[in-house]
């Protein structure tokens, strides 16, 4: 598992810009190079498309929307009952959604996204 982990954070830095969108024809939510191979090496569409539906779900409060991924401590998973959540913010902290997930495969322990013209990309893709 940490060798799939390093993989996929080392595969990670290599993406600045993107040469190609994706989209998720449903939501219509465009996707880049980054999140592709993400989704592809660690098995996670489904982040993509949860993500999409809550950050498209607060345009109306930010056009601009980090989303971050975290695995919680154990002792945060006793008192909340979940491994992990997403916290989706405007970029200056300000909290617009949280959302637990009971159970994940995602390898990694933290991810951060950005949300921005129904576009979900890495940081180092804006």
């Amino acid at each position: 598992m940490k060798s799939q982990v390093n993989k996929i954070k080392e595969g990670l830095q290599h993406f600045h810009g993107t040469e190609m969108f994706y989209q998720i024809p449903l939501l219509r939510t465009r996707f880049t190079d980054g999140l592709k191979y993400l989704a592809n090496v660690a098995d996670c569409f489904w982040l993509i498309t949860d993500t999409s539906v809550i950050a498209k779900s607060l345009i109306p409060r930010s056009e601009f929307i980090t989303i971050d991924f975290k695995r919680l401590s154990k002792e945060k998973q006793e008192v909340t009952g979940y491994e992990a959540e997403i916290i989706y913010t405007d970029g200056n902290d300000n909290i617009l959604e949280k959302q637990g997930y009971p159970a994940t495969d995602f390898p990694l322990d933290e991810l951060r996204l950005f949300f921005v013209n129904d576009t979900l990309m890495l940081p180092s893709e804006y």
